[in-house]
């Protein structure tokens, strides 16, 4: 499953989380939804599980410097099955240039 979920599941995907906890793609809500996902359903965030890294970000704002300053979120996932999931080997983020708010 892939796609554009709009929420940022954990604290690393993204920049000002503290900030965020009250806004929509970070509500307690909404990431433990994702939890379940992962956790009761048992599917897979294949890129998390490749790439551990902080400040890996798939969508910035308009406004401000927010993507030349690299504040964004990781609210674009891959998901798949533990099968599936195994079969990835890399993954990585296109910001070479910007072709939107998200990037592949």
């Amino acid at each position: 499953l892939c796609g554009d979920w709009n929420i940022a599941h954990q604290p690393i995907d993204l920049k000002n989380w503290r900030s965020n906890q009250k806004n929509s793609g970070f509500l307690p809500e909404e990431r433990a939804w994702l939890t379940q996902v992962f956790d009761e359903l048992g599917f897979v965030d294949v890129f998390r599980r490749l790439d551990p890294r902080p400040d890996q970000y798939t969508w910035w704002s308009n406004r401000g410097q927010a993507w030349a300053k690299n504040v964004g979120w990781r609210i674009d996932y891959q998901i798949a099955t533990p099968g599936i999931a195994a079969k990835a080997t890399a993954a990585s983020i296109y910001t070479l240039r910007r072709f939107s708010d998200h990037a592949p």
